[in-house]
């Protein structure tokens, strides 16, 4: 997901978007376990995704909204 849909949602909305990616963070490091994941770099993708949504949480606390 880009940073600019990514600042377009609401709080309600980024708080749903960071649980999914953690849950699909943990599906992959699962699946990675498991030895049933071929595409490693999605982990990667994840991370990054949820450190963006973190990034514009925490930017909006600092604005006061």
């Amino acid at each position: 997901m880009r940073i600019d849909r990514i600042r377009a949602l609401k709080p309600k909305e980024l708080s749903k978007q960071l649980e999914d990616a953690h849950q699909e963070l943990f599906n992959l490091r699962f699946r990675h376990a498991s030895r049933q994941l071929s595409n490693y770099s999605e982990i990667r993708k994840v991370r990054r995704k949820i450190a963006r949504i973190k990034t514009i949480v925490r930017e909006r606390e600092l604005a006061g909204k």
